[in-house]
């Protein structure tokens, strides 16, 4: 004859079971999503892979050269003088480190060009 402690006991080791059967479940597929994604993974690297062989065999010189051969009269081609090459400090000035002039409040700005543009995005 059962007593109702076996009979509780039975029915937490069928709810232990039914639970480790779910976690086995959720971690089985997410496993799966997992290799999925290491596939996909390696599927990029081996593009990428490709991708710089096939960069290395579109720039050799030999190559280029025999290009600039067939095309460079159509192209109007020249080769790059030393001066036409500027060093990082030759360039301008970024938008964003330009100073702003310093405007008193209630004065207009002496700039008679951005006093013209009027964008819409500022409100007055």
């Amino acid at each position: 004859m059962l007593r109702t402690f076996d009979l509780v006991m039975i029915g937490a080791m069928a709810a232990a079971a039914a639970v480790t059967y779910q976690i086995k479940h959720h971690t089985d597929n997410k496993l799966e999503e997992v290799r999925s994604i290491e596939a996909e993974i390696k599927l990029e690297k081996d593009t990428i892979e490709l991708l710089k062989a096939d960069w290395a065999l579109l720039t050799q010189p030999n190559r280029l050269d025999r290009l600039i051969k067939v095309y460079g009269a159509e192209l109007q081609l020249q080769p790059t003088a030393p001066e036409q090459i500027a060093r990082p400090v030759e360039l301008p000035m970024m938008k964003a480190d330009v100073p702003r002039p310093v405007v008193a409040e209630g004065k207009k700005s002496s700039d008679p060009v951005s006093d013209l543009i009027t964008t819409g995005s500022v409100q007055r």
